[in-house]
This record gives C-alpha cells, sequence and structure tokens, in this order.
C-alpha cells in the first residue's frame, strides 16, 4: 500500500468494530506500564532483604528513578508522535519498557536495578501520553467519550491491582516475578500493535526546541525528586525538606520550570503548548484533574500505610482490600464515558466529586478498631468517583484544544500527573507525620499504638476532604467546549491561540 493511501485510510472516520484491535493493542500497553508503577512499592522490604541492605533509603530508588524517567520524557511524547508517526513511537516505547523489565528481572544488585528501573521508566514514560492521543484519533465522531472510557479502566485498575499481583507474586514466588510478568505481556502488545495500529498522519512539526528539550524534562524530573524527597519520618519526626538534595532538586525544578514557561511561550513551535492555559476552560479543567489527583494518589497512598502500620496486615491482604476500588473503577469506567458524549463533562466532574468527597469523609472518621468493610466501603465510593469522571474530564481537556495540538495537550496533562502525584504523596505524607509526632507528644506515649496512627490518619483524610470540595465547587464552572468539526469528524475547541 503506498503511503498516499495509507494517510487517506488515516484519515477516514473510523468504526466502533474497525478500531477494537488497536484498541485491545493500546490497552496491553498501558495496563503493563501502570499495573508496574505500583506493583514495586509492596516488594521494597523483600528487596531490602534480598540485597543486604540496612534501611529502605536506597532501594527507594527502584520507585523514584523510575518517577523520575518518566517525568522526564513524558514532555517529548508529543513531538516524537508528531515527527516520526504515533504508531512507531508507541511500540518502541513499549518495546524499552519490556526490555527493561527483563533486564530487572536479572539484576543481582540494588544499583543495576535501579539502572534498569530507569530503563523501564524511559519507555513507560511515553505510553500513555501517546495512546490517549492515538485514541482520541482513532474514535468515530460522536463516541469519544465511550472509547476513552473503555481506555482509562486500565489507567484506574493498575495502580489499585499492582499490589495484589505483587503482593502475590512476593509472598509465593519471588521479587523478580513481578517484572518476568511484564515479558508475555509486553510480546503480545507489540505483535498487536503491529498488527492493528493504523500509521496515523503526522503532524507537520519544526526542527525539535532544543531549549524546551533540555529544560522540560530537567524542571519535571527536579520538581519530582524535591517532593518526593522530602517529608517527615514519623517515628523520629526529622524532617527532610530541608535536606540539601531536596532543596537543590527543588530550586532547580523550579528555576528550570520558570525558564521553561518563559521559553515555550516565545517559541512558535515550543515542545509542550503552554498557550491552551489560554482557554479558561482548559485550565479549569486541569486544575480540577489536579485536584482529583490528590485526592486519589493521596488515599491510594495513605490507606495501605495504614493497613500495614497500624494493623500489621501482609502486602497481599492490603491490596485484596484496595481491590473494591479497582472494580468499581473499572465498571463506572465505561458508563461514565458513555454518558459523557451525550451530557459533558461537567455532571460527571460533580457526580464524582461528590462521591469522593464522601469517600474523604468516612476515611477522616476511621478510628484504631474500625474493621475491614469500614475501609473498603469509602474505597469503593472513591473508585466508582473517579471512574465516573476520570476519562470525560481527560476528554474535555483534549476537546478543549485545537485538534492539532492533540498529542501536545497529553503530553502536558501527563506530565503534569507525575508532578501531581509525587506532591500529592509527599505533601499528604508531611502532614500525616506531622500530626502523628504532635499526637505522640500531647498522650505521652513511648511507641506507637493503633489509635495514634487512626487519629493522625483520620486528619490526613480531613485535609484531603477540603480537597475534594474544592474539586467538586470548581466542577460547577466547567462548561462544554464549543464543537466545530476538524478533519477527523471529532469536535475540538479552538482557543485564541497566540502565535498559531
Amino acid at each position: 500500500m503506498s503511503s498516499q493511501a495509507t494517510s487517506k485510510e488515516a484519515e477516514a472516520p473510523f468504526s466502533m468494530r474497525s478500531i477494537l484491535g488497536p484498541l485491545i493493542a493500546i490497552v496491553v500497553g498501558i495496563f503493563m506500564v501502570i499495573l508496574d508503577g505500583t506493583a514495586v512499592n509492596v516488594a521494597l522490604p523483600k528487596l531490602q532483604e534480598e540485597f543486604n541492605l540496612l534501611n529502605l533509603s536506597l532501594v527507594q530508588w527502584t520507585v523514584i528513578g523510575y518517577a523520575l524517567a518518566q517525568a522526564a520524557v513524558i514532555p517529548l511524547a508529543g513531538w516524537l508522535s508528531d515527527r516520526f508517526g504515533a504508531k512507531k513511537i508507541f511500540l518502541i516505547s513499549v518495546g524499552l519498557f519490556t526490555i527493561g523489565s527483563g533486564l530487572c528481572a536479572l539484576a543481582n544488585s540494588v544499583e543495576m536495578l535501579i539502572t534498569y528501573r530507569i530503563i523501564q521508566g524511559l519507555g513507560g514514560g511515553v505510553v500513555v501520553p501517546i495512546a490517549m492521543a492515538f485514541i482520541y484519533r482513532l474514535s468515530p465522531p460522536g463516541k469519544v467519550g465511550a472509547v476513552m472510557g473503555m481506555m482509562g479502566i486500565p489507567i484506574l485498575l493498575g495502580p489499585a491491582l499492582g499490589p495484589v499481583v505483587a503482593g502475590w507474586l512476593v509472598e509465593y514466588h519471588s521479587w523478580q516475578w513481578i517484572f518476568l510478568i511484564n515479558l508475555p505481556i509486553g510480546v503480545i502488545g507489540i505483535i498487536l500493535g503491529i498488527r492493528t495500529l493504523p500509521n496515523m498522519q503526522r503532524q507537520s512539526v519544526a526542527s525539535l526546541d532544543l531549549l524546551g528539550m533540555l529544560l522540560g524534562p530537567l524542571a519535571f524530573a527536579a520538581l519530582v525528586y524535591g517532593v518526593s524527597n522530602g517529608g517527615i519520618d514519623p517515628i523520629t519526626g526529622k524532617s527532610t525538606w530541608t535536606d540539601a538534595d531536596t532543596l537543590i532538586g527543588s530550586g532547580v525544578g523550579v528555576i528550570a520550570l520558570i525558564l521553561f514557561i518563559i521559553v515555550e511561550l516565545k517559541q512558535k513551535n515550543p515542545l509542550l503548548e503552554l498557550r491552551v492555559f489560554r482557554s479558561g476552560n482548559f485550565t479549569k479543567g486541569i486544575i480540577v484533574q489536579w485536584i482529583s489527583q490528590i485526592a486519589m494518589f493521596g488515599t491510594m497512598f495513605l490507606v495501605p500505610l495504614f493497613l500495614q502500620q497500624a494493623h500489621g496486615y501482609s502486602p497481599l491482604k492490603t491490596g485484596l482490600i484496595m481491590l473494591p476500588q479497582a472494580l468499581a473503577s473499572g465498571l463506572f469506567m465505561p458508563i461514565g464515558g458513555k454518558l459523557s458524549d451525550r451530557f459533558g463533562a461537567r455532571p460527571l466532574v460533580i457526580a464524582g466529586m461528590v462521591l469522593t468527597t464522601i469517600s474523604a469523609l468516612l476515611l477522616s472518621n476511621i478510628s484504631g478498631d474500625s474493621g475491614v468493610g469500614t475501609v473498603m466501603l469509602p474505597l469503593t465510593l472513591l473508585g466508582a468517583g473517579m471512574g465516573l469522571f476520570m476519562m470525560p474530564l481527560n476528554n474535555h481537556l483534549i476537546q478543549s484544544a485545537p485538534q492539532n495540538l492533540v498529542g501536545r495537550v497529553t503530553s502536558l496533562t501527563n506530565a503534569a500527573q507525575q508532578v501531581m502525584m509525587s506532591f500529592a504523596i509527599a505533601i499528604l505524607m508531611t502532614i500525616f507525620s506531622t500530626k502523628f509526632k504532635d499526637l505522640m507528644v500531647e498522650s505521652g506515649a513511648q511507641k506507637p499504638d493503633v489509635g495514634l496512627y487512626a487519629s493522625a490518619f483520620g486528619y490526613t483524610f480531613l485535609i484531603l476532604l477540603g480537597i475534594a470540595i474544592l474539586g467538586g465547587l470548581l466542577g460547577l464552572m466547567l462548561q462544554k467546549p464549543k464543537k466545530i468539526e476538524g478533519e477527523s469528524g471529532n469536535a475540538a475547541e479552538i482557543p485564541m491561540m497566540v502565535g498559531h
């Protein structure tokens, strides 16, 4: 088939049946990457024991290095897919992640494992933003929400299922299987991608924005490092926010981010299209997304910590308690996608944030003698809420930007997500640790107990309750994007963009 014919085929509207194969290929790749993002967390104590380490400080870099690598390459995703084609970059990224997984399983030192996790992150960081842009361009007119809802299932299922799968593998097999399981999945994803993914028409791009390429990855990676490294030890009360490496990382990140914004706003063809923030609808939408991510990732970090530290549950049992959240997300995700095609994102965001608020309220009243059901109910509500509005909100952001900037918008939102995820965990952990230390002093306790843990966690979830309420109020201000028909048949609002 000639390249011209391929181009015409890619421009033609796709039917729901015709995109089923590409959708499966993309979902396989996304699920593998996102599942691995949380799976390693529960294996850290086992890795510490395996490599004969005195504490978790070094082995934690298997998580931090992965997050830093992802944050560094996400800003490049849009330019790479526009320049070389979404299909080619997606397949290369899945392949690099799969190779990195195989190397991780072969690591015989923690330093080697950290290095190979960075290789994993370099591949995995590009997968999600390219996949979202890919699916948006493939979706039939009027079916974007439904298709995005289907694709969103692994995005919410992955983080919740990761601890369950990893907990079982670590307890009954070995930590290497956390990575070995990716090999057949990655190969299947690549084969499906080669056979089913169409060659989408490439966007015309100028030469690479070199300053943006340097400053963007540096800014996001340094910010992720800074906020990930910051915190307060709940037992000793020692703060790491003032440590030299935390201050240097955060300072470099802030300076690089300011310079990056200045450079990108002056560039005619920037790496990340920041002018999209001139659309008030996009700006309100992405702030709501940030707030929801703080609530979601904060809860997914705090609850397992509470269950393991306060109640002494095993990683597998903790993962199983988190399972209803994943199931609720998977159930409500396609429902939210279908409803968004008809009603837009606003009512779904409001409904989802109401459920999130109720969840935070219930968790803020947690006590030392709370049973498993007391924790599972709010987690189920949180999963349902996130399932309802997560992908409609993503769709809203894409539709609030010019059609030709879809790849750049998904890179922007995913890069911001990495920073917000680390920010949520670091800040909420600091709030918890500070409150825990105060409670220890007030009670005169010599060692931690379940009641003290519960009180500190309840206070932290009270902060999350306020954040969720703010997100719901901002959701009230969202407006349905004004629709025009683009070349692909998908609707997009075209904000006034200086320099375009």
